[in-house]
């Protein structure tokens, strides 16, 4: 069968395997017995949208029994709600300022070479580690070529939709691999069907859609049935595992197989509304303009059957990966591992689905910048929910002293077994995002109650109250009744972007 999507053309064979040992690092092997595996799962672009989180009306069994065995982090965040930044940076333990990757296009290991990731560190102790489909940024990424044994990627099945277009292109352009048709193949693709949109069209929107395909015909489907083949082959041997199952979805284009939209009758989505005046108090910097990306052409102008059209697709997406998640754990279960398996579920950056009449991510509103953050670790959590403040950047101190790993002393994230072992445990005093605007970082800090944003100075600044105003509606800045939050607010601030700035040069290698 043919598979002839644009993200095949622009990123990957069919499908490619990177075998054995690939670089020059040398690993020792650990008695399993003596370490437990981690099984680490990434959802792209999975916004807080999930009922562990705190959210109604999204079907995810798989992660509701999971949360119940595990700790679910109710106020997790990342550092830059953009895929390529927020990987970069919790899989170097270093903030954006630091690892110097602030979009999608750059590597870390180009921008900062010598820096070792997290499963690189876990290789070097004697753990087998094994990616599939994305966990950096770059289907097939393998930072300093000894980050993973294993790495593999996929893509979708071929959709009728595609074939009748392709067998008609072909018919008059010739082979749509050819070099010369290659181009005109992309832009051809999108104006085909709303399926067939891929990231989207200004003004028109992304693709989305059920897609008439199986599960295992999906690519996210074929990296769970990959994880599980392994889990239940025992490819680690005698060694412990780390296993990073990246999961595309929810992220754009919004495909799925058509039972997962059956589950969401467009009638019955509720929508969120924001105030007509929402955007009187907030710096237009704040905004994106990717809402013309969606088809909504006019910022505050709603409408409503293309937001439950395009919510509908989201939440099947979503849908989707829960039960891909399932067949994961099965395999646990079914090779006697899940009791010595560490899960961590999270996802890359938030999302939003119209909030503040915004679309997508790229902004330092709740919708953008929290996350799910769901971590099981066998004999340790129970079930209960933290609303202590994490990061994403906590994630690799947190898994190296569970598993008895030694961290690289620069990492700048901080260890959250302490939430694990008891949830009502305080955590951070903050929480720190950023984002550019042109050559400009925007600056967010949650810490307490309450959220501070600065954009390129001090006169475009935000403060909202999340217990009083959790839709962000209103901001207090100007409010002299919180000078007092303001200050310390700006205290925090700085105290936040000198931390993140710290380890800003080329880092240590291992030992």
């Amino acid at each position: 069968m043919h598979s002839r999507t644009t993200y095949l053309l622009n990123c990957l064979a069919w499908m490619v395997l990177l075998p054995g040992l690939l670089g020059a690092a040398a690993v020792v092997p650990a008695p399993a017995a003596k370490r437990p595996n981690v099984l680490f799962v990434i959802s792209d672009d999975l916004s807080a949208r999930i009922t562990p989180s705190g959210y109604e009306g999204v079907m995810t069994p798989v992660l509701d029994r999971l949360a119940s065995s595990a700790t679910v982090f109710q106020r997790s965040y990342c550092q830059y709600p953009v895929c390529g930044p927020s990987r970069a940076s919790f899989l170097s333990g270093l903030y954006p300022q630091s690892t110097g990757i602030l979009n999608n296009t750059d590597k870390i290991d180009e921008v900062r070479p010598g820096t070792p990731s997290l499963p690189k560190v876990f290789r070097a102790a004697g753990y087998w580690t094994a990616a599939v489909g994305k966990v950096f940024h770059h289907p097939l990424e393998n930072p300093g070529n000894d980050s993973w044994d294993q790495t593999l990627a996929f893509t979708n099945d071929e959709m009728e939709v595609e074939r009748i277009a392709r067998e008609k292109f072909e018919k008059e352009h010739g082979p749509v691999t050819a070099p010369k048709n290659r181009k005109l193949w992309r832009e051809y693709l999108p104006t085909v069907d709303p399926l067939t949109r891929n990231q989207g069209v200004r003004g028109v929107g992304p693709g989305f859609g059920p897609t008439g395909l199986r599960d295992e015909q999906h690519s996210d489907g074929k990296n769970a049935r990959q994880v599980a083949a392994w889990i239940k082959e025992k490819a680690s041997g005698d060694r412990p595992f780390m296993i990073a199952c990246g999961f595309h979805k929810p992220h754009i284009p919004f495909l799925a197989p058509n039972s997962y939209f059956a589950q969401y009758p467009l009638e019955s989505l509720k929508l969120s509304r924001s105030p007509a005046s929402d955007w009187d108090d907030i710096p237009a910097i704040a905004a994106t303009n990717q809402y013309r990306d969606y088809g909504f052409p006019v910022l505050g102008k709603e409408d409503d059957a293309r937001r439950r059209g395009l919510m509908q697709a989201y939440y099947a997406c979503i849908s989707f990966v829960d039960a891909q998640l399932g067949l994961i754990i099965e395999a646990l279960h079914k090779s006697g591992q899940w009791e010595n398996t560490i899960i961590v579920f999270i996802g890359d950056n938030g999302y939003h689905l119209g909030e503040h009449f915004m679309w997508g991510k790229v902004t330092l509103f709740e919708e953008s910048a929290r996350l799910p953050m769901i971590v099981r670790v066998p004999g340790m959590t129970k079930g209960v929910p933290s609303k202590g403040l994490v990061e994403l950047v906590d994630i690799f101190p947190t898994l190296a002293e569970l598993c008895g790993v030694t961290p690289p002393a620069h990492l700048q994230g901080r260890s959250f077994v302490p939430l694990l072992k008891d949830p009502s445990a305080p955590g951070k005093d903050y929480a720190y995002t950023v984002v550019k605007r042109g050559e400009q970082l925007g600056l967010a800090i949650r810490f307490d109650q309450w959220r501070y944003t600065e954009w390129a100075s001090p006169d475009l600044a935000e403060l909202y109250d999340l217990k009083a105003d959790p839709g962000e509606f209103t901001n207090l800045v100007r409010d002299k009744n919180h000078s007092d939050t303001l200050r310390r607010a700006r205290e925090l601030l700085a105290k936040a972007e000198q931390h993140a700035k710290a380890q800003a040069k080329p880092a240590p290698k291992l030992p």
